[in-house]
């Protein structure tokens, strides 16, 4: 077991701590699968919210690290794991290559730590150095498992693990480097180089060859330079302001763990060799997030359930750490942490995380609506790049700050709302203090008929809001939507809105067109007012033809007991009030719906196989605005009668909708 490994290779201190917490946690079937991840002797005076120091995340990479090597028996076995049902590869059900690869190069990254301060780490009786440089060779021999063929053809998944493995060389290069013979070195750089110095993708992927190239020249390999460089310029053509990069053609969380953190790590370490220019602008672009990225996580820390390889999770609170490469005293690192620990927390505490000993592909658990069909079993190490924050040492003041809650404790006051919007990449992040949540729109335009892996057009993507409380609930294919219209299109399926126009950010207001895939002449123009408790939408539907719409409201999973609903009377209208014992939702008809349900389903939640959600629903043709105020706040105190009539009155005119709040603001929508 990983706890009884682990105190064999630490100090008389750490013996005594993890003794304890084996015996306070013996009883446990969590502990005993190691399904839940313990954090043992809390420092509340340090980390007062979340407990967890500098150990405490080296304790989480060795839990990570250790169910990896649970599945290794000699230095020649391939890091491969169990298959998750499903569309992930490989769909043949067959081991392959890539899969090895993967698992390989992305379990580095939570090795890197604990190798670089205990070279000699012994996991599952293997000692994990001796491991890697095996895996190192085993590439250049033909006999062994391990074995890649020099570059054949344009750019592949094995680019993308060499990139990773170019990043592992580079920051310990004392480990898994030097200890080779240079005949080894000699192999190793020849296979590396052909796919470094190859073709690549326009996106993120730039990267893999830069890093490829970068360390390979810095230990006096010949290399492509003038590639090299180009490749820096067109990755730092992709930067959009605000800390968001540009990934062909979305914004999501590539920007943080891959262009922010690829590019602050080059700069660190290859910037002043190769092209100084190229790195003062990577660091430069990284400090747009410092008043920008910590707002996107709730409160709490927790972070949102947002575009693709969400299963990555942990990996977004990567820039956190590395914000302490700044060494910047304005820099609020006690918060940097609280988030990025969180973070931590919010997957390694959920017993549903881990399966067989290895992170499942989803969320929380196992989700296939989430799941891309480039991912296999291993992808999910990709989350070890968070761990790569430990490579500042414990000297560094994002360790050393006491933790705190930053901007949420006097700058986001109750009782108000905060956008932040980011122009270039047309990003809304809302802050709702009376909830502690956070909650982003941003860009979706991608027809299904050309998204052939099948994640740019779906609910990765095409939700008009994401929000920190409540993950997405996938779309159903009766009808059951959340947080988008769902429309009865001609082949008499359900249709969501995918294929989104930002147009402008006005006077609170967040503007946007839509129009559907499979009938443009369907159009939507949205407008969203984020509102203290929830959202005011004020949308004009446009059909050319009768037929049904839909419309629904954030979804909350089914906890400890089953989800109360209940309808309430306010300011004239039915208020429909969901309760889950952690959130309540109230949605309010003020224009426009015919019908309003509480809609139970099966499957479609990441956090419960049952959940609850409230649809809108009509009949529409021609022309029609459309007014739903939707609101949410935490379980306690039922909604009040206040709460639920933030609109006093509206009226309109023509295509212009003015807004009578009852705190006596008023917002004019124009919707033409």
């Amino acid at each position: 077991m990983m706890k009884t490994v682990f105190l064999k290779l630490t100090g008389g201190l750490l013996l005594l701590t993890l003794s304890v917490s084996l015996e306070m946690n013996a009883s446990s079937p969590q502990a005993k699968n190691d399904s839940v991840f313990h954090l043992v002797k809390p420092d509340y005076q340090l980390s007062p919210l979340t407990g967890m120091t500098r150990q405490h995340w080296m304790d989480a990479a060795t839990y990570l690290l250790d169910g990896a090597f649970s599945y290794i028996h000699t230095l020649d076995d391939p890091m491969r794991f169990p298959k998750q049902p499903g569309k992930s590869y490989p769909t043949d059900g067959k081991f392959n290559k890539t899969e090895n690869l993967e698992g390989l190069c992305r379990t580095m990254f939570v090795a890197i730590p604990l190798l670089k301060e205990n070279p000699d780490l012994v996991l599952n009786g293997i000692k994990v150095g001796d491991y890697y440089r095996q895996q190192l060779r085993n590439m250049s021999d033909p006999s062994k498992s391990g074995y890649i063929q020099h570059l054949k053809g344009g750019p592949s998944q094995t680019l993308v693990e060499f990139g990773a493995l170019a990043l592992s060389l580079t920051v310990m290069p004392e480990i898994i480097w030097e200890p080779l013979t240079q005949k080894e070195k000699d192999d190793l750089a020849a296979l590396m180089l052909s796919y470094g110095n190859g073709p690549t993708i326009g996106s993120n992927w730039r990267f893999f060859n830069i890093f490829v190239m970068s360390f390979f020249k810095d230990h006096g390999y010949e290399v492509k330079d003038s590639y090299m460089d180009e490749l820096l310029l067109k990755s730092l053509a992709q930067y959009r302001g605000y800390g968001w990069y540009n990934d062909s053609p979305a914004y999501d969380y590539y920007s943080m763990w891959a262009f922010q953190m690829y590019g602050m790590i080059w700069a660190h370490y290859y910037g002043e060799k190769f092209n100084p220019e190229a790195g003062r602008q990577f660091v430069s672009n990284f400090r747009d997030l410092v008043p920008n990225y910590p707002y996107m996580f709730a409160k709490d820390g927790k972070m949102n359930m947002y575009g693709r390889s969400i299963t990555y999770r942990i990996a977004a609170a990567v820039p956190f750490p590395l914000m302490g490469w700044l060494n910047d005293p304005s820099i609020d690192y006690g918060w940097m942490r609280r988030i990025a620990s969180s973070t931590l927390l919010q997957f390694l505490e959920n017993p549903a995380l881990m399966e067989d000993r290895v992170p499942t592909l989803g969320f929380y658990g196992a989700f296939e609506p989430a799941v891309q069909i480039y991912s296999c079993r291993g992808s999910v190490y990709w989350m070890g790049k968070a761990f790569l924050g430990l490579l500042l040492p414990a000297d560094n003041p994002f360790w050393t700050a006491v933790e705190n809650n930053g901007a949420w404790e006097k700058e986001l006051q109750p009782g108000k709302v905060y956008n932040k919007f980011m122009e270039g990449s047309n990003t809304l992040v809302t802050n709702y203090p009376n909830s502690g949540t956070s909650e982003i729109r941003a860009w979706c335009h991608e027809t299904v008929a050309k998204d052939w892996q099948k994640f740019r057009s779906t609910e990765n993507y095409n939700k008009l809001s994401y929000n920190t409380a409540f993950p997405w609930m996938a779309d159903s294919p009766d009808g059951k939507v959340s947080m988008n219209y769902a429309v009865l299109n001609a082949k008499q399926e359900w249709e969501v809105l995918r294929l989104y126009t930002f147009k402008k950010f006005e006077d609170g207001i967040y503007y946007r067109d839509a129009e559907l895939e499979t009938n443009p002449e369907i159009k939507f123009r949205l407008a969203d007012i984020p509102l203290p408790n929830g959202i005011l939408r004020v949308d004009k539907v446009s059909f050319p033809i009768t037929t049904e719409l839909h419309y629904g409201h954030y979804s909350l999973p089914e906890l400890e007991s089953p989800i109360v609903t209940k309808e309430q009377k306010a300011g004239g209208y039915t208020a429909y009030c969901m309760d889950n014992g952690a959130y309540q939702t109230a949605l309010i008809n003020l224009q426009g719906w015919s019908e309003v349900e509480f809609v139970q389903t099966e499957g479609p939640h990441p956090v419960s196989n049952k959940c609850s959600v409230i649809n809108v629903a009509t009949t529409h043709s021609g022309d029609k605005v459309f007014i739903t105020l939707q609101l949410w706040k935490k379980s306690g105190k039922p909604f009040t009668k206040k709460e639920l009539a933030p609109v006093k009155s509206f009226k309109q005119t023509g295509d212009t909708i003015t807004i009578y709040f009852s705190d006596g603001t008023v917002k004019t929508v124009s919707l033409s």
